[in-house]
């Protein structure tokens, strides 16, 4: 691969990206499908970008874009709003992400007759929402902020929690994938055992690793006073990384730990209550430009993934699945992801559930983690995850993506007039003022 042919596919997929934002404002819908539209005809229909350098640039743009992404991401959970609905986003994201994934296996197998593991991993692929495209309309028809905020900052977590399920996935399918750790675990636990313990295991080691860096990286912005461009910048995206390296070294999930490294910097105040307002004042303005910097380069990822989504794409196995991607894909909105969702109504009332349970797109992380099966069963030769199931997959995850980001932004203000009431600024100042005199009296 020559320095021209990159520049070539730079240009290529940012200028394809412009053209496709610029058509997502104008006519207001979601860039999503126009990225992917994008890349399947730079890719496989006028072979600008050849196939295999697609997938092979993929396979870097999605470890890259992801920690950008999610590390972003978590600077914008706020503590104070994930206290308030704890008990919804925790079971979304977990009782809900498992349940969501075997229902989305079950019927991925059934569909195409695969083996369940292959179904498996298909389905914590697309266990991840990601509700972005979703913000604006919420705002347009004024949806409650409470509901905006639960099926946001669910995806806060879900996203890296669905890559932990993903890896999973693959460790029980291709072990040599996933380090000596899971093939230890399962010589004394068995297959399915070991894959219990490895899920706890990543999710609270990536926890515990994302707080500590977190932690370190705030004392260090403030005792090397790191508060103007470019130092923030760059610290911020060391941070990222070496959480993201940490983690990978210790069998976790680098992808978590980016994750809480996020949230613990953009959560800072809650750690440092004892310290002088002058401090607490220059941190923030340095966060802010950091967070500021990262949003730009996720907005760039984001389009990489998509893009180069699109020109990694096999034709033949997108059309011959069609069909039934999409009967999957509508089996995942309309009957896995509301069974998946059936605990919150202990804190909801029935069309609240209704609401959010309908509201969960796919997006950007099942789009990232698309092409991992083919690049797995290319690499490892494994008798179970072939390049065929590979690329079902890929076909799948790409109509899934497609099908819910469509279907579940068009029916926005529908399902809105029907189940929700109005709720202006003045209700939510009014809804602010009453909760903040409930918790001091």
């Amino acid at each position: 691969m020559t320095v021209d042919i990159i520049i070539g596919i730079l240009v290529a997929v940012l200028g394809s990206g412009i053209i496709a934002m610029l058509i997502s404002r104008r006519y207001n819908i979601s860039y999503i499908p126009l990225f992917i539209i994008a890349g399947m005809i730079l890719g496989p229909i006028a072979i600008l970008i050849p196939r295999s350098i697609a997938r092979e640039l993929f396979d870097y743009v999605r470890v890259f874009g992801l920690v950008i992404i999610l590390f972003t991401e978590g600077h914008n959970l706020s503590w104070k709003l994930l206290k308030r609905n704890f008990p919804t986003i925790s079971t979304l994201d977990t009782v809900g992400l498992v349940i969501t994934a075997i229902l989305a296996a079950w019927f991925f197998s059934f569909i195409f007759h695969a083996p369940f593991l292959i179904g498996f991993l298909y389905g914590a692929i697309i266990s991840a929402t990601d509700p972005a495209t979703l913000i604006p309309l919420f705002r347009q028809y004024k949806v409650k902020q409470d509901i905006e905020t639960t099926i946001v900052t669910e995806s806060i977590f879900n996203d890296p929690l669905g890559i932990v399920l993903t890896a999973v996935a693959v460790a029980m399918l291709v072990p040599q994938a996933s380090g000596g750790l899971f093939a230890s675990m399962g010589s004394h636990l068995g297959v399915y055992g070991a894959a219990v313990v490895y899920f706890l295991y990543e999710v609270v080691v990536s926890i515990l690793i994302g707080i500590a860096v977190g932690v370190f990286g705030y004392w260090f912005i403030k005792k090397m006073k790191i508060f103007e461009f470019p130092e923030i910048e760059i610290f911020s995206l060391f941070l990222a990384f070496s959480g993201f390296m940490i983690g990978e070294a210790f069998q976790a999930s680098g992808y978590l730990v980016a994750t809480v490294t996020g949230i613990v910097l953009g959560n800072y105040k809650v750690f440092s209550k004892k310290e002088k307002p002058q401090v607490l004042n220059r941190v923030m303005k340095a966060i802010e430009k950091e967070v500021h910097f990262n949003e730009s380069l996720a907005a760039i990822a984001t389009i990489f993934i998509f893009v180069l989504l699109g020109a990694s794409i096999n034709l033949k196995p997108l059309t011959e699945n069609l069909w039934g991607g999409i009967l999957i894909a509508y089996f995942i909105m309309l009957i896995a992801r509301p069974i998946a969702a059936l605990p919150i109504l202990k804190w909801w009332g029935l069309k609240e559930y209704i609401f959010i349970s309908l509201e969960g797109p796919r997006g950007v992380v099942p789009s990232a983690l698309a092409a991992l099966p083919l690049s797995l069963a290319m690499k490892y030769h494994s008798n179970l995850l072939t390049v065929y199931w590979g690329e079902v997959i890929l076909a799948v995850t790409v109509i899934t993506v497609l099908a819910s980001v469509i279907t579940e932004t068009i029916w926005v203000p529908f399902l809105k007039n029907k189940l929700l009431q109005s709720e202006t600024v003045e209700d939510r100042v009014k809804e602010y003022h009453e909760k903040k005199r409930a918790g001091t009296s």
